[in-house]
């Protein structure tokens, strides 16, 4: 008989030491890996820009990592950016978010599998509306459009921008455009 995984719930995850660098993934604990000194500038940049824009127009709040998301009982995220518009802002609670963002970014790190394939796929069906998917390696920025597809919530490409050039655009935040060359500008100027 093959032993099988422990599937861990919300309880457990509200459980864990306050800051414990973990993920509700589909009821495993995951582990978040500590962040590169890069990943965190082009995270800052980001987030710089999401703030700036939607601050200007109050259109809602936007909060960075480590803020928990709750989806469901099998499911808690830290998303690096989270953006909530002014609508929806009765499910921002106390010490979390509870349900569907409207914009959320990730920039991919070591877990690249858990936010392309794991996370992408719960942020889909649970109606987040855009999901920016930021690749440090290969200087690329994919915005997901949530749409309603054949079978329920799909993410279709929205916007790219490729090879650190070009600039996306957000359909949820409606004039935001964000420069490929500003986010992956180098760690350090020569």
């Amino acid at each position: 008989m093959l032993a099988t995984a422990q599937k861990y719930t919300l309880a457990d995850y509200e459980a864990l030491p306050e800051g414990a660098p973990y993920q509700l993934i589909h009821g495993e604990l995951v582990i978040s890996p500590t962040p590169t000194p890069y990943h965190q500038k082009i995270l800052g940049r980001i987030l710089c820009k999401v703030l700036k824009f939607a601050e200007q127009s109050d259109l809602g709040q936007v909060f960075p990592s480590p803020i928990d998301v709750y989806f469901n009982d099998d499911n808690a995220y830290q998303p690096d950016v989270v953006f909530v518009s002014t609508e929806r802002l009765d499910i921002i609670g106390e010490t979390n978010v509870q349900g569907a963002p409207d914009l959320v970014v990730e920039v991919l790190s070591s877990n690249a599998k858990r936010d392309l394939v794991d996370k992408k796929d719960v942020y889909e069906a649970f109606g987040v509306k855009e999901y920016w998917i930021i690749d440090p390696e290969r200087k690329s920025i994919d915005v997901l459009e949530n749409t309603l597809g054949k079978y329920g919530n799909e993410f279709r490409l929205y916007s790219r921008a490729r090879n650190g050039e070009g600039a996306v655009e957000s359909k949820v935040l409606t004039g935001l455009s964000v420069e490929a060359g500003y986010v992956f500008a180098p760690l350090h100027k020569k």
